[in-house]
């Protein structure tokens, strides 16, 4: 399974301008094998990807905070971390999408909640 989550704040300031509720984007994996067995993979920069260990109670701190969740029931698609040049990019190789139209968090969430 593959969790999605979907923040209103960022500190970038395109995504400011261009995205009406959702602004930014990262995928969670589960690893069964680690004792915080959910990481969120934070795309702070062109090639650069923080691994945040997280646990069922961060989950419910950020949802508190307006983060919202959307659970895909697949596999990753990609073994490693992928490079990638936008948290969107990041999220869409992650869930294997090709689809060169979705560019924004607000253009994924719709795609993914339908």
């Amino acid at each position: 399974m593959i969790i999605i989550a979907f923040c209103t704040k960022t500190s970038k300031i395109l995504p400011r301008i261009v995205c009406d509720e959702f602004r930014h984007c990262a995928p969670i994996t589960i690893h069964s094998g680690m004792p915080r067995n959910l990481i969120m993979h934070q795309f702070i920069r062109p090639a650069r990807i923080a691994k945040i260990q997280l646990t069922m109670r961060d989950i419910n701190v950020l949802r508190r905070h307006g983060w919202r969740f959307l659970y895909i029931p697949r596999e990753t698609a990609c073994g490693s971390t992928p490079r990638a040049f936008t948290c969107v990019q990041l999220c869409k190789k992650y869930l294997g999408i090709k689809n060169i139209w979705i560019q924004t968090p607000d253009a994924l969430y719709r795609y993914l909640a339908k």
